[in-house]
């Protein structure tokens, strides 16, 4: 057993200890100990300006702050900065301004009040402290309210990784048949933006009536098909506009009795015929 230890403690237990420097106690105060006068001075509240002070002794007993009792709150006032007067000189300073004012306005209320020339009401003494003491007190929550919100690097950190990545990039296999199917593709879309002319061809209906009349001067019977058989065989190209306008030409010549069409019974042939001639029966 560690028996000098113990008798260590023993001897340190029955001396008074004031207190430990850099771990090793001290049973009596030096001599030469220096204490400045602001070492044992204790803040019990601290105020960032005389509004903060008057806003403060104001909202403790609950005043209105429309009304302030001028009288008991400057004299709390006065006394606090007696206080820092004895401590602070260069910092009582401008809370002796405040108390100026203080006083100033309680003496103006003491007077008896006088109507101004214009009949209007004169304003209260104390109207434009409680408008500074307002807007203090909004700007002083407007304060707080700011310094609720989180705020980086006093209630949390961003943090911050560096990854080292190294993404290699894979390319997709292409097939014969993918090719394929990609150039069917662009030729599809090639012919979506293919541009055409489309031309007008002069047909007239007076020319084809000429030429039915014409055609019909050398016989005497025309079949109906014969007549468009022909035409067909001329025009491959572009046919179908050339055989409306001839089956114009011969309705517009029937129109004007230069032809007549004729039909011996239901689903024989049809047979055109220039109209003054004398109809004989076709063979």
């Amino acid at each position: 057993m560690n028996t000098a230890a113990d008798s260590r403690h023993s001897a340190l237990d029955s001396k008074e200890v004031y207190a430990r420097l850099y771990g090793e106690p001290l049973f009596a105060i030096p001599q030469d100990l220096y204490i400045p006068p602001q070492a044992l001075e204790v803040v019990l509240q601290s105020f960032e300006g005389p509004l903060d002070l008057l806003l403060y002794l104001i909202r403790k007993q609950n005043f209105d702050v429309l009304d302030i009792p001028m009288a008991e709150v400057t004299e709390q006032y006065l006394e606090y900065v007696e206080q820092l007067r004895q401590s602070n000189l260069e910092l009582a300073g401008e809370y002796l301004l405040m108390a100026a004012l203080l006083i100033e306005i309680k003496s103006r209320m003491l007077l008896p009040v006088k109507k101004a020339d214009t009949g209007e009401e004169v304003e209260d003494p104390r109207a434009e402290l409680v408008r500074r003491l307002l807007a203090y007190e909004q700007m002083k929550q407007a304060a707080l309210d700011l310094d609720a919100v989180p705020r980086v690097e006093r209630d949390f950190w961003i943090a911050h990784a560096k990854a080292d990545l190294h993404i290699e990039e894979i390319l997709p296999e292409v097939c014969a048949e993918d090719l394929r199917q990609a150039w069917q593709n662009i030729l599809r879309r090639a012919k979506l933006h293919q541009s055409h002319t489309i031309t007008r061809e002069q047909l007239s209906v007076r020319d084809h009536m000429s030429q039915i009349l014409r055609r019909l001067s050398t016989t005497e019977f025309l079949e109906f098909n014969q007549l468009f058989n022909e035409l067909l065989q001329q025009h491959t190209a572009d046919a179908t506009a050339v055989v409306v306008v001839h089956f114009l030409a011969m309705l517009e010549l029937a129109k004007e009795a230069l032809i007549a069409i004729s039909q011996a019974k239901p689903y024989d042939p049809i047979y055109l015929r220039l109209a003054y001639r004398q109809p004989a029966v076709p063979a």
